[in-house]
């Protein structure tokens, strides 16, 4: 996934590089700084030293010596004033000019802990909307791997009207699996360790149709043989594979494939792994995403489920809170896994 959050310690993330949120003066302190800095060694310092300090939503990269990657970027950010005073500003610079560094020394991975969140006491709902907007604009022109670092479910604040209403409905529709004589249920990615993950939303251009695939029909129902859809049509329909439907969709929705597979969250190495082989059989998490990225009905996002051999039930969390997002026809990537992160539900992407 090219944007998750995990539950990790930060100082043993194996990425190019490590973004630290520091004080001015870059000599250390407490929370994350203090960590990195006594992980890093006594040189860390000595090599700040010599930067003569840093202006908040600013950064600067310096070696990082006994750490398991190869750079430390030092970003200073806002200390939470109400609001009024541009923090959110200065809050979203620390994450551009961080990323920007990270370009620049051709980094292929880093990991960000949620900058100002702690001590500095920015609203933890905000500090999080900050964070995955602005990663998630940089990576719908870039291709990176970044990680948001936090300890727990505690660190992603879901806010309270979504919060009642997935309560509510998931006291409605959720039943706990009774043990009986029929199959367990298949449970995709179920021991995956946890991890956040977004796509930004792209915009979608004109639909342009694309060499080497069927001309997509204009509109498509499994029940019924329209005016321009032969029964032979039809039939080929029916038997389509999960790519090919996924292809077709693309087509249909006026995406082009890289809209799709960043606004679902996918690496573009697995795209072209599903785009090149007819028969790949994607995983459950993968299967929905996509659905997601298309923004599919519920019918038609069961159906492209199908192809890749799963199902929805009541008896899973996970589809449970999946279906609620489809029925209210909110296709938000970052939406939906903040509350599967928080219900410790395997996240959409691969």
């Amino acid at each position: 996934m090219p944007f998750q959050i995990v539950r990790n310690d930060i100082t043993k993330m194996e990425v190019d590089a490590i973004v630290n949120a520091a004080k001015p003066s870059l000599l250390g302190g407490g929370g994350v700084d203090g960590a990195i800095h006594a992980a890093a060694g006594p040189e860390l310092l000595e090599e700040c030293r010599a930067l003569g300090g840093c202006a908040v939503g600013e950064a600067k990269l310096t070696r990082a010596y006994r750490l398991p990657c190869k750079y430390v970027i030092h970003t200073v950010g806002p200390r939470w004033k109400g609001g009024l005073l541009g923090e959110a500003r200065q809050l979203a610079s620390c994450y551009r000019a961080s990323l920007a560094l990270a370009l620049e020394r051709g980094c292929e991975s880093v990991a960000f802990p949620l900058i100002s969140a702690g001590a500095h006491g920015y609203p933890k709902e905000r500090a999080m909307k900050i964070a995955v907007d602005n990663i998630g604009e940089f990576l719908m022109e870039h291709d990176m791997t970044v990680y948001l670092v936090v300890f727990g479910q505690e660190s992603v604040a879901i806010g309270h009207r979504l919060f009642a209403d997935i309560e509510e409905y998931i006291d409605d529709h959720y039943a706990e699996a009774q043990p009986s004589n029929r199959p367990a249920a298949r449970r995709d990615d179920a021991d995956a360790s946890v991890c956040y993950s977004y796509a930004p939303t792209a915009p979608m251009p004109e639909a342009k149709r694309r060499r080497g695939r069927p001309a997509a029909a204009a509109s498509y129902s499994p029940g019924a043989v329209t005016a321009t859809e032969s029964l032979d049509e039809r039939l080929r329909r029916l038997d389509e594979s999960f790519q090919q439907m996924l292809l077709r969709k693309i087509d249909e929705s006026g995406m082009t494939d890289a809209q799709c597979y960043k606004k679902a969250n996918i690496d573009r190495k697995l795209f072209s792994k599903i785009r090149n082989d007819v028969h790949y059989r994607p995983s459950k998490t993968t299967a929905v995403a996509f659905a997601v990225a298309l923004e599919l009905d519920l019918p038609e996002a069961r159906e492209l489920l199908s192809k890749a051999g799963f199902a929805l039930s009541n008896s899973s969390k996970f589809d449970v809170i999946v279906r609620y997002f489809i029925e209210k026809r909110r296709y938000n990537v970052h939406e939906i896994n903040e509350v599967l992160f928080y219900y410790d539900q395997s996240l959409l992407g691969c």
